[in-house]
């Protein structure tokens, strides 16, 4: 652990000058999201594709710069290849249009018998409201294709950075670590270098188990779509893993998306039931399974710091930020649980809780007397 020096302050002091440090980076995050958000999405991917690069360029014996240019190539490949599978899947959609416009006719017309019904709302008053809202839309239309133009311009740029990025990063990764070394005394080096060795396996780890727990999550879904008899069950399938990607929230869009494209794709709203529970099944293989032995044996982060943490990062940056948001709080437990002063905030961010209650009442008593804490 590396030994900063304490300066003994009152709490208050401790706690303001942390709230104003953690103000300063948000507000830094915010500012600066359409830089740092590729750019930490390259760095994750240029760990990840660091072990083929030196397979290709020592094991093969490939010169550095051309084995940098084919990783990268093979990585970009792999991408387009997934985009163009999409594509094709939605062009298929599209090719239904008449029969989803047919559906979506029926269920329009058992919203309206549902709603005199059971909630007693006239034709007429539906017809109003209908007609105000689809005014409404029209009229921030613009704003609406303002919003989607700026994010397809966004998308298109980080699809060009991100592999500049990633090629620059394995190009001058060793000039980076010799900064970091040159940043501390020579006798803090094997904790930087502790430090990064942490971190490299944890995100290693992370992000392999990301995938295999996309694939396996995809492929579930998929086949329960299958049985169920679900239209497009390959696509759904597909972005249900991608979406899975995103913890806690990226379950609930899918699920969302899922229950959309069987309404929209069937007269029948029964199948909602199956669907809900193929996902239901699909979440329990996930978070008893999957989570436990693949993702979380490297990320021991607990779920109020993750939830948080994905809650801020979508403010921040979005969907991508909901992506960095655990990679992040993973490398600053790292950082932290080794650097004395900050320690407190790593163990903050862990999951200790079935050590803690674990522990006798004797131990426990014998803790909280040896902080000063009362009961």
């Amino acid at each position: 652990m590396i030994d900063s020096p304490i300066i003994k302050l009152p709490l208050v002091a401790k706690l303001s000058f942390s709230l104003l440090i953690i103000s300063i980076i948000v507000i830094f995050a915010t500012q600066a999201g359409q830089l740092l958000v590729p750019l930490l999405i390259a760095i994750l991917i240029a760990i990840l594709l660091n072990p083929l690069f030196q397979f290709i360029n020592k094991k093969l014996r490939i010169p550095r710069i051309l084995a940098i240019f084919i990783t990268v190539l093979l990585f970009v490949s792999l991408f387009l290849g997934i985009l163009f599978f999409i594509s094709w899947q939605i062009s298929a959609v599209v090719q239904d249009s008449e029969k989803i416009i047919l559906n979506l006719g029926i269920h329009y017309n058992k919203l309206r018998f549902w709603l005199r019904d059971a909630l007693g709302f006239s034709s007429k008053e539906q017809s109003s409201y209908f007609k105000n809202t689809l005014v409404n839309t029209l009229k921030g239309e613009n704003q609406i294709m303002g919003s989607t133009l700026s994010f397809f311009t966004t998308g298109f740029l980080n699809a060009i950075l991100i592999p500049i990025y990633i090629f620059l990063i394995l190009l001058y990764q060793n000039l980076f670590v010799k900064f970091l070394f040159k940043m501390v005394k020579n006798t803090s080096h094997h904790i930087v270098q502790d430090i990064l060795s942490h971190v490299n396996s944890v995100l290693k780890g992370y992000i392999r188990g990301l995938l295999i727990q996309m694939l396996v999550v995809a492929f579930l879904t998929s086949i329960g779509m299958f049985i169920l008899g679900v239209e497009y069950a390959i696509l759904i399938g597909v972005i249900t893993g991608l979406l899975n990607l995103i913890p806690y929230i990226g379950i609930m869009m899918a699920v969302v998306i899922a229950l959309l494209a069987a309404l929209i794709n069937s007269s029948e709203i029964s199948i909602m039931l199956g669907i809900g529970a193929l996902y239901a099944f699909v979440q329990f293989i996930d978070n008893n399974i999957l989570v436990p032995r693949i993702v979380g044996n490297q990320v021991r982060i607990n779920a109020l710091a993750s939830i948080v943490g994905v809650i801020s990062g979508g403010a921040i940056a979005g969907i991508a930020g909901m992506f960095l948001a655990i990679p992040l709080l993973a490398i600053m437990k790292v950082i932290f649980d080794r650097i004395e002063s900050l320690s407190p905030w790593g163990y903050l961010l862990g999951d200790d809780q079935n050590r803690v209650y674990s522990w006798p009442i004797q131990q426990l008593d014998k803790l909280i007397k040896k902080t000063g804490i009362s009961r």
